[in-house]
């Protein structure tokens, strides 16, 4: 209630962005002290523009080069704004790499990251037998042809509720590893290997290491069963060496109702 009447006086809304950004020059999205973070970039732009300083919240924290189409994240800004006006603006100001797309006005109890149901990621493979300029920021060279039906058997694996502690990095003991998979699977797509996922939420680095130990597979380097014992293990970091980031992108957060709505 005293939050409320502060908010009332100051003249202050919650605004919702959607954003697309290119990961590779930045540590993630959450701020560092000295190190460039799409966070405070943002927060810069808001300021320039709004002339005031705040906290952005986003819905999923992108680690260290990965890519993002759609990015949701939050903050508080005088009500008068103009969403289109606030949106030509924050690009104005933001660097090339970095775009909103667009902007809104949101319930003061919106949270981008609880009321969130889902996360969808895609991690792009380019499986060619020549390297590509134009890909190489943006997806995992690998020339060799990865087994497509055992990685999507191995997809079906997760469906559902399951302990993915095998597929985390460094977790506090006191954090929960139960995660609930919606959707998993791989196609072929011209000369990319697509793997798409969607699941309530993520632990550090899962995404990457379920790649990682996916391409293992889709090289015969394990048996299905082998994905089958790393994944029950539920052993910290098991599923073994994370896929580079290049090839990670953030595609959509999934809410209850549309965005503005």
């Amino acid at each position: 209630m005293i939050v409320r009447l502060w908010l009332k006086l100051n003249w202050l809304s919650k605004f919702v962005l959607l954003i697309e950004y290119d990961g590779t020059q930045y540590h993630g999205f959450q701020w560092q002290v000295d190190l460039p973070t799409i966070q405070n970039e943002l927060e810069q732009a808001i300021k320039r523009f709004c002339g005031q300083s705040g906290r952005v919240m986003a819905a999923s924290r992108t680690d260290t080069g990965v890519h993002a189409k759609g990015q949701v994240a939050s903050f508080w800004a005088k009500s008068a704004l103009d969403t289109m006006t606030l949106v030509r603006a924050l690009n104005h100001y933001l660097p090339g790499d970095i775009a909103v797309k667009a902007a809104y006005r949101a319930r003061d109890d919106f949270s981008v990251r609880r009321d969130a149901l889902s996360r969808e990621y895609r991690y792009r493979i380019l499986n060619s037998s020549t390297r590509s300029a134009f890909s190489r920021r943006f997806a995992l060279f690998l020339p060799r042809m990865l087994d497509i039906e055992a990685m999507n058997e191995a997809c079906q694996l997760m469906q559902g509720e399951h302990d993915f502690a095998s597929f985390a990095s460094a977790l506090d003991d006191s954090r929960s590893t139960f995660r609930n998979v919606h959707e998993a699977g791989v196609e072929r797509k011209g000369d990319f290997t697509v793997f798409r996922i969607v699941a309530n939420s993520f632990l550090p680095h899962q995404v990457r290491s379920t790649v990682g130990l996916l391409i293992r597979l889709g090289r015969g380097k394990i048996s299905i069963q082998g994905f089958r014992d790393i994944m029950q293990a539920r052993s910290l970091g098991l599923a073994g060496p994370l896929s580079p980031a290049c090839g990670l992108y953030l595609m959509n957060v999934n809410y209850p109702a549309p965005l503005g709505s």
